[in-house]
């Protein structure tokens, strides 16, 4: 596998590029939201790794000083004392290493610019900003930060620098650790992770906590919910764990949710500490008192939903789960044969199995049963995506300013993007039908974008929200697919082969073997599996690593939902 932290070659990110100049440096991880006193928050390494830098050395020039500084901030110990001793004791107090981080790629250039000014130019692979969000930068980006110095007692000091610290790809994989927050879709049927980024010490599940009380990404801001009221925060600056038990105080302004909001409010931090190792079952208390709660009578929300593990297929006029033996299973309720009959070019299944989104040459149909009913007659559209909450999004390929999100009585919703310009290659929603997935053809390559979904009290779309870009693979861009409820996998033909890349939404990338041949399409299968259509009609199925021959063929592979 290549690299993680891969330099796409993918269009300029002029929002990264302004993001990391206004940074002018990094940080670490968030403290959280305003806190009550109470408990301190122990901050021991629980990564086996536990870095320990060099102090300062006695007569250092003041390039040597700044190296150091930049090398310290590897060690979290004491709030960064080790970084803090290569700073003037003015500004020691006031540099704050927890706005974000910048993970570097390659050396760093140190220039003189002033008898006491050095600046400090890097190329940055990745950025984590002060609450936690990963972005991963699609092309080098190089930003300059300054530096200026004062003599103390004879040394040199630094007396101004941007807040942050600056880790390599190296360093930063040692001492940071992924965890997803978790917040409702806006009927509360299904966890929508959020990913983020903290260091791996023992004030995680604090850090967690207080993250997830202060709610979603800002991208995801209305098309996810939380429990937790307005000005809830953890009544202790610190959650406790004993045998395995985390228990989270809140603040008295939970205490006027309602039981419901209460369970759901554990739910939430049940799952978003289930990463965190020491972390076995959680409750909370409100300003010490326990909540005793009630049975619950509704099933749990669910998390990553999955899909039937037979690919879905259309083979020689048979729509239906394709098996090795060359049998199709076919779609039930006439279905089956409704869709073959509409000589399908692409085909979406909904979660329930009862309606079925057909792409052809005419337009897009939706199936229920034996019932077809035309709701789109535009000629070049990207394959439909269904969603779960009976709707039909459908996507023009030379348009990226707008999507329709069709009712299935054929009621159209036109739902404008901020999308930049280009062709649209691809257009799929999520299974838990929050977020969007739309794969672009530029003229410097593929551009892949995830999107919140905005909705009105009734569910129906209105709106997509500010699109975060991931990384795209390269070439002539094929298709892009949900691979799970945080993954993505984006798809591209170039002269050596298919280019296939899996993303994480709000973490890492990864580069997946070649195989052989042309890829026509991409789809998520199940358990996290992705599949591959190729020229040949072959079907091939990867978790990550190595390409498997699944033995099934098909003129056509559906997407479930």
């Amino acid at each position: 596998m290549r690299s993680r932290f891969r330099t796409a070659v993918a269009t300029t990110l002029a929002a990264l590029a302004l993001a990391l100049v206004a940074l002018t440096a990094c940080a670490a991880i968030p403290t959280g939201g305003a806190v009550r006193s109470g408990q301190s928050i122990k901050d021991e390494s629980i990564s086996g790794v536990d870095y320990r830098p060099d102090r300062p050395v006695p007569g250092a020039d003041q390039t040597a000083v700044l190296r150091g500084f930049v090398a310290a901030g590897t060690g979290a110990q004491d709030d960064y004392a080790i970084a803090r001793e290569f700073l003037a004791k003015g500004f020691a107090d006031d540099w704050n290493p927890r706005r974000g981080v910048t993970v570097t790629q390659g050396s760093a250039t140190v220039d003189r610019v002033a008898d006491r000014e050095l600046t400090y130019t890097l190329t940055a692979s990745a950025t984590v900003g002060a609450d936690g969000e990963y972005t991963q930068a699609v092309r080098p980006t190089t930003s300059t930060l300054t530096f200026q110095f004062v003599r103390e007692d004879g040394q040199w000091r630094i007396a101004s620098a941007p807040d942050g610290i600056i880790l390599t790809p190296v360093s930063f994989e040692s001492v940071f650790e992924q965890h997803a927050l978790y917040f409702f879709d806006p009927s509360y049927d299904y966890l929508v992770p959020d990913e983020r980024w903290f260091l791996a010490r023992s004030s995680t599940s604090t850090r967690i906590a207080s993250a997830l009380i202060a709610g979603p990404a800002d991208w995801l801001k209305g098309a996810v919910v939380s429990a937790f009221p307005e000005g809830t925060q953890l009544s202790l600056n610190a959650v406790s764990i004993e045998n395995g038990r985390a228990v989270v105080d809140l603040s008295s302004d939970a205490l006027r949710s309602s039981n419901d909001d209460k369970l759901r409010m554990r739910e939430q931090l049940t799952r978003s500490l289930a990463s965190v190792a020491s972390v076995s079952s959680v409750s909370i208390t409100f300003e010490g008192a326990t909540f005793t709660p009630p049975e619950q009578t509704g099933a749990s929300a669910q998390v990553n939903p999955d899909v039937d593990p037979r690919p879905l297929v259309d083979r020689d006029d048979q729509v239906g789960y394709g098996s090795a033996n060359g049998k199709v299973a076919s779609l039930g309720g006439g279905a089956g044969a409704a869709v073959a009959a509409l000589d399908p070019t692409s085909f979406s299944l909904s979660a329930s199995g009862s309606v079925v989104a057909v792409g052809n040459d005419s337009g897009v149909v939706v199936v229920r049963g034996k019932q077809a009913v035309r709701i789109d007659a535009t000629d070049d559209l990207v394959p439909p995506s269904i969603d779960d909450l009976g709707f039909v999004w459908v996507g023009g390929a030379g348009d990226t300013g707008s999507v329709t999100a069709y009712g299935l009585g054929g009621d159209p919703h036109e739902v404008a993007t901020k999308l930049p310009r280009g062709g649209l290659v691809s257009f799929q929603v999520s299974r838990d039908s929050t977020r969007a997935l739309a794969l672009i053809e530029t003229s410097d390559g593929p551009a892949l974008y995830v999107m919140a979904i905005l909705r009105d009290g009734d569910r129906t779309p209105t709106a997509l929200g500010s699109p975060v870009r991931v990384q795209a693979a390269t070439g002539a861009a094929v298709g892009a697919a949900w691979v799970n409820d945080s993954d993505v996998v984006s798809v591209g033909q170039t002269d050596d082969g298919p280019d296939v890349v899996r993303s994480t939404v709000g973490g890492q990338s990864a580069v997946l073997p070649e195989p052989d041949g042309v890829a026509r399409s991409v789809t998520g299968g199940s358990g996290g599996s992705i599949l591959l259509r190729m020229a040949d009609g072959s079907v091939l199925q990867s978790t990550g690593g190595r390409w498997d021959t699944t033995g099934i063929e098909a003129d056509v592979l559906g997407t479930q939902r």
